[in-house]
């Protein structure tokens, strides 16, 4: 059983939590899911939605797995010094890192994307990017895998890399199976990326 710690705060991207957790929460034997989040009680999701805080973040930053989600709360974030403490701490401990959309420059900005590639959400690729000056950025990617530390592009990006993590712990069947049950057309080349040239990234 791998533990997820999936980070919320105010304003976080709603699909870029509960894609890929919809994901991990149809293998209820192989992932357990704790929300983690910096005060008791509920934060508000971009789309209204209350979510529960399960565990405070000076309470627990040892999981297996971390789930970073970007989203219009991002800024806000990027000056928040205890959420910063917490992903140094947790990534340290973590056998996999994710973040999906603008949550790469929440990793950027604590250093633990130094020297590594990501990518993020291509319509705020310029903004992200800025966080993360020592981080080889990937302009053209669904998805980057380097390490441990995975990072997707924007909102639904997160659902592809998410199977792909599942792949990597378990196996490609099974990540293919768990696309098959949510009825969901699995983009599995992390280079595939339309959005790049939309939004004119390089």
């Amino acid at each position: 059983m791998k533990s997820i710690g999936a980070l919320v705060f105010p304003g976080f991207e709603t699909l870029d939590l509960f894609g890929p957790l919809e994901f991990f929460g149809w293998l209820p034997n192989e992932f357990n899911i704790t929300t983690v989040g910096e005060n008791t009680g509920h934060v508000t999701c971009r789309s209204g939605q209350r979510i529960a805080v399960d565990c405070l973040l000076g309470e627990s930053n040892d999981y297996d797995l971390l789930l970073v989600p970007g989203g219009p709360g991002t800024p806000v974030e990027q000056v928040n010094e205890a959420i910063h403490d917490w992903i140094r701490a947790a990534s340290e401990k973590a056998e996999i890192v994710m973040s999906v959309c603008t949550g790469s420059a929440l990793l950027a900005s604590t250093g633990v994307l130094d020297g590594r590639k990501a990518t993020t959400n291509k319509m705020r690729f310029k903004w992200a990017i800025q966080f993360g000056p020592n981080v080889d950025w990937i302009g053209k990617a669904r998805w980057v895998e380097d390490g441990k530390f995975f990072t997707s592009s924007g909102v639904s990006a997160g659902m592809d890399m998410s199977l792909a993590v599942i792949s990597r712990i378990l196996d490609r069947k099974t990540a293919r199976h768990v696309a098959k049950c949510a009825e969901y057309s699995w983009t599995e080349d992390p280079s595939s990326d339309p959005f790049a040239v939309q939004h004119e990234v390089s």
